[in-house]
């Protein structure tokens, strides 16, 4: 039977939790791991605590394969990601003469910049694997144990755009290609207009209980119009998904706009 993964999305932060900051990181990754055909199984927000972010990694790593973590990594004292994940692995903090060196390029310009709690950027943990940030301080982390993936990312959105893109995709499909696992992730969306919710679920009832398994029709309601969303999330062939969505324009042609 060929194997599946799926991903769960862990943002850190206070001021997410107090809504002086928009999550917009988990939208993003969300999107980006959709579009490298890895499924996302849930999204999590947690305070800057230890006891908090152990367990939503704890739980996470109980329900998912790839556990990806975003926040916590500035060199300030409310910055405990580092330290958190530290003790949940089992190892200290050690320094890195890489991490060290690219730190101060980054700042060569900014001298002041290189201060005692700068220098607690290049302390990483022992047993991760550490991925450069080309363009932050705060160094990619990632631990494999136990056919689990997890990786540890700064919140800042765009140093977090970019280490996703150089770095924890392209780490993320290598793994995954070498455990033969090659699913893909289909979505055909079209929206309508005229219709109440409730009586297109009728006028469909009988298509969208006969699709095939794996198959999933969503509704998506805004402002007067209804997004549906035919998703298949590797389980049927992008042929089966076009020809069920041929069928779903068909029954649904006079309302689509």
């Amino acid at each position: 039977m060929e194997q599946t993964v799926q991903a769960e999305i862990i943002t850190i932060g206070d001021e997410l939790l107090i809504g002086q900051v928009v999550d917009t990181n988990s939208a993003w990754m969300a999107e980006q791991l959709n579009h490298a055909d890895i499924p996302v199984y849930q999204i999590s927000s947690v305070h800057d605590s230890a006891d908090h972010i152990r367990q939503a990694l704890s739980d996470a790593l109980q329900r998912v394969d790839i556990v990806l973590l975003t926040g916590g990594l500035g060199p300030t004292k409310d910055d405990i990601t580092k330290h958190v994940l530290c003790d949940f692995f089992h190892t200290r903090l050690v320094e890195n003469q890489e991490v060290k060196r690219h730190v101060e390029r980054l700042y060569a310009d900014r001298p002041s910049v290189l201060n005692r709690l700068t220098a607690t950027q290049w302390l990483v943990p022992e047993s991760a694997i550490i991925l450069e940030n080309r363009i932050g301080s705060a160094p990619l982390m990632v631990w494999e144990q136990d056919n689990h993936i997890v990786a540890s990312m700064p919140g800042v959105p765009k140093e977090m755009q970019v280490a996703m893109d150089e770095q924890i995709l392209p780490f993320l499909q290598q793994r995954l290609h070498a455990r033969g696992i090659n699913k893909h992730i289909y979505h055909r969306t079209l929206t309508v207009k005229g219709i109440p919710e409730s009586a297109l679920a009728i006028e469909l009832e009988s298509w969208e209980s006969a699709l095939p398994q794996g198959l999933h029709l969503a509704y998506l309601p805004k402002d007067g119009t209804i997004r549906l969303r035919l998703s298949s999330y590797g389980e049927c062939t992008c042929e089966e998904v076009e020809r069920q969505f041929e069928q779903l324009r068909t029954l649904v042609q006079t309302y689509i706009i």
